[in-house]
């Protein structure tokens, strides 16, 4: 979807840039703004907002240039949304400084009505603070909220894939252009969240990133988020920039407690300073909000997965391939293969009257003394990768299976 008026805002963009607080004036000013546009330089100038480089920018940009951007995004199949567009999102506009458009790969998600919760941190996070992003959003999304994040190495990556792992939504904001190669290591992510969520930008497809888009990103990920959970940064993070972001737009901060590493220094200043809500489990941020949820279900959050956690990239470090993402995915039905006698391994043990949904006890009873990979399963039994996952981990919390490196699992 391409708003009506998408030309005009990108006309905008291009003349006096992003980030823009003049652009929240315009949309008040002026119902429609193509009136903005058509009144030429004498109306521009009565508006009384702009200086006289504005009005040069305005006078020197082409409406040309801003039907080439839309004719890319319908090239590469990505959405606009407009500030004066009803799907625009609402907490988005009533920020200090709304994006003038944001462009969409995928289906923006309604977090106006929806719990949604921003993750952050930094890029060279340690096992800990990894393992601990990917577990949070894994939970948090088992509950229905709208992860925000910046699709970053470390954190960000680990993030979104907890998301995506369990089926959730989720939303990516880039600090350059949909249609940019920066971050190649989490290309896999990008091309995955479109179909369970939205990656978005305030920038123009094939805009590549520079320094200062970063900082200005991070006001649209606080302004996403009902909350925003700082997991690792260090003293100069771009993190604590987010934070105090969120903070000013009145959102609620968490902060993982870490020990006293440099990567935790950042977080740690937030709690003892009182500006952020210490936590160790995704309970300590859904308990924040009263009557959010009503549920009896019990879910461990320290009984997740994390076997493929040691393979999510990280700046600094080299790491092998992450495992391939599947979100919905179907699964042709393939023969299954004959197994000679004496290639058999010992006959496994189930236990009987587990009282288990359908799904989870085809899987327990398919999983045997030797380790399988979820894709087989998946292709054996013909079940889609997201269902058998869900089995998985909910036979790894009552102890029947064990998770081994390389999404492999084995009879416990």
């Amino acid at each position: 979807m391409i708003s009506r008026n998408a030309r005009y805002w990108i006309w905008i963009t291009l003349a006096i840039g992003y980030n823009n607080p003049k652009v929240k004036k315009i949309s008040e000013m002026y119902s429609d703004v193509s009136d903005f546009y058509n009144g030429g330089i004498s109306e521009w100038r009565l508006c009384g907002i702009f200086s006289q480089k504005d009005l040069e920018k305005f006078y020197s940009t082409s409406l040309e240039d801003a039907q080439k951007i839309i004719d890319r995004c319908i090239e590469c199949n990505y959405s606009i949304l407009c500030i004066d567009d009803e799907l625009f999102p609402k907490c988005l506009y009533n920020i200090e400084c709304p994006p003038a458009l944001i462009y969409v790969n995928g289906v923006m998600p309604d977090v106006d009505n929806t719990f949604s919760i921003g993750i952050v941190g930094t890029r060279r996070a340690t096992k800990y603070g990894i393992e601990n992003s990917y577990r949070f959003a894994y939970a948090l999304s088992k509950y229905g909220t709208i992860i925000v994040s910046g699709g970053a190495l470390g954190v960000d990556g680990a993030s979104h894939r907890g998301a995506l792992a369990t089926d959730g939504i989720t939303i990516c904001v880039r600090g350059c252009g949909l249609n940019c190669s920066y971050l190649r290591e989490n290309a896999d992510i990008r091309n995955t969240i479109p179909k369970r969520g939205a990656v978005i930008s305030e920038y123009p497809p094939d805009e590549t990133p520079r320094n200062y888009y970063f900082p200005a990103r991070n006001r649209i990920i606080a302004a996403l988020s009902d909350g925003l959970l700082v997991m690792e940064a260090g003293k100069k993070s771009g993190s604590l920039i987010t934070a105090n972001l969120a903070a000013e737009q009145g959102k609620t901060i968490f902060a993982l407690l870490g020990n006293n590493s440099p990567q935790n220094e950042g977080s740690n200043t937030l709690i003892k300073e009182g500006l952020a809500i210490p936590v160790t489990d995704f309970m300590d941020i859904l308990c924040e909000f009263d009557n959010l949820y009503a549920t009896n279900d019990e879910f461990d959050i320290d009984n997740i997965s994390l076997a493929d956690t040691g393979s999510f990239p990280v700046k600094g470090i080299k790491r092998q391939p992450s495992a391939r993402i599947y979100v919905n995915k179907p699964i042709a039905e393939q023969p299954a293969k004959t197994v000679k006698v004496e290639e058999t391994a010992a006959k496994p043990t189930h236990k009987e009257n587990l009282d288990l949904p359908k799904t989870a006890q085809d899987v327990y009873e398919y999983i045997g003394n030797e380790p399988v990979h979820i894709d087989k399963i998946s292709a054996d039994l013909n079940i889609p990768v997201f269902k058998v996952l869900t089995a998985l981990t909910m036979l790894e919390m009552k102890g029947l299976v064990s998770a081994l490196q390389g999404r492999n699992y084995i009879l416990k």
